[in-house]
C-alpha cells in the first residue's frame, strides 16, 4: 500500500515580522468559511476578543485580508449561466492591454479575468442569465476592441467553487 505524501509543515511566523503563525492561519480559515462575530471567532480559536480583534486588524493592515464580502448565489440572483471566454489578442502591446482592461472593467457580467501563458492570452469568467445575455456581452466586446480570436465554453456543472485561499503557505 502506497503511503500518503506528507505536506511540509510551514514555519511558524508572526504578523509583526511580516509573517504569520498558526493562530493567524486559523483566523483566516474560519473567516473564509463565513463571517463571524469576533467573540465567536475568538472562542473557536481559544483567544480573548481583544487579541483576536488585534490580529484581524493586523491581517487587514498587512493586506492579507483585502475586504469582507457577502457571497451571492448566482442562480438565485438570476445569472445562473457561467461562460468562460478564451481571448487571443491581435497584438501584444501595452496600449491594447490597457484598452482591454478598461473594457472588461466596464462589463459587470465579467466577474473574473486572467492573463495566461500559452496559446490563449486571456480567460474571462462571465455570469449571465441566458445565451442571449451572453451574446450581448460578446457583441459589446467585439464592437469596442479588436481580437484575433474569441471562443466561449459554457459551464455545464460546477464541480467545485470556493473563494477560500489556502493558508498553509503563509
Amino acid at each position: 500500500m502506497k503511503q500518503a505524501t506528507r505536506k511540509p509543515t510551514p514555519p511558524r511566523r508572526t504578523v509583526e515580522s511580516g509573517n504569520f503563525d498558526e493562530i493567524d492561519r486559523q483566523i483566516l480559515d474560519l473567516l473564509q468559511e463565513s463571517d463571524r462575530p469576533v467573540a465567536t471567532l475568538a472562542e473557536e480559536i481559544g483567544l480573548s476578543q481583544t487579541p483576536c480583534w488585534r490580529r484581524i486588524r493586523k491581517l487587514e493592515e498587512a493586506g492579507v485580508i483585502r475586504g469582507r464580502v457577502t457571497l451571492v448565489d448566482p442562480i438565485e440572483a438570476g445569472v445562473g449561466l457561467t461562460v468562460f471566454i478564451a481571448v487571443t489578442a491581435p497584438r501584444h502591446e501595452i496600449s491594447w492591454l490597457n484598452q482591454f482592461r478598461e473594457l472588461i472593467e466596464s462589463i459587470p457580467e465579467v466577474v473574473e479575468a486572467y492573463r495566461l501563458t500559452g496559446s490563449t492570452d486571456y480567460i474571462l469568467k462571465v455570469l449571465v442569465p441566458d445565451i442571449q445575455a451572453y451574446d450581448e456581452v460578446y457583441k459589446s466586446l467585439i464592437e469596442r476592441l479588436d481580437f484575433s480570436q474569441i471562443s466561449a465554453s459554457i459551464a455545464m456543472e460546477e464541480l467545485k467553487f470556493t473563494t477560500a485561499v489556502p493558508t498553509a503557505y503563509l
